[in-house]
């Protein structure tokens, strides 16, 4: 970490499918509320159809309707673009035929000083991971 960047938390991205391409923007106020509490800072979104033929196309946050997009227009302009173009595709490759998706890049900003204190200390990230709630559930479950 250079003195440019000072503290800088892990970031993570998701794809978020919905299949049926049933995505309505009701998600926008959990994000804006994450970003309003300091927990993360959105880098990029980006919403993708994946067509029945296949076909993935990627869809800005300005060329959506208010309704459909939810107050994520907020972001509109201020996004860093971090995801390209082979991003969107790659993307597309998970998802299922006729549904759409919300892949979203974000800094988890509540874990930025901790970062920063193990990188002054000499640590580095050896590994990284993370379990779906889903597959907690049913561990536990079992």
């Amino acid at each position: 970490m250079d003195d440019e960047v000072g503290e800088l938390g892990p970031i993570d991205f998701a794809i978020f499918e919905f299949p049926g391409s049933r995505f309505n923007g009701a998600v926008a106020p959990n994000i804006l509320e994450l970003v309003e509490r300091g927990l993360i800072t959105i880098l990029d979104l980006v919403f993708i159809q994946k067509a029945d033929d296949g076909t993935v196309v990627g869809v800005e946050l300005t060329d959506m309707d208010a309704d459909e997009a939810g107050g994520l227009t907020v972001f509109a302009g201020h996004l860093n673009d971090v995801l390209a173009e082979e991003d969107i595709e790659a993307a597309g490759d998970v998802l299922e035929p006729g549904s759409s998706a919300l892949v979203a890049v974000w800094e988890n900003t509540w874990a930025a000083p901790l970062a920063t204190a193990i990188y002054e200390s000499g640590g580095v990230l050896a590994s990284s991971g993370r379990i779906p709630a889903q597959d907690l559930l049913s561990a536990l479950e079992a």
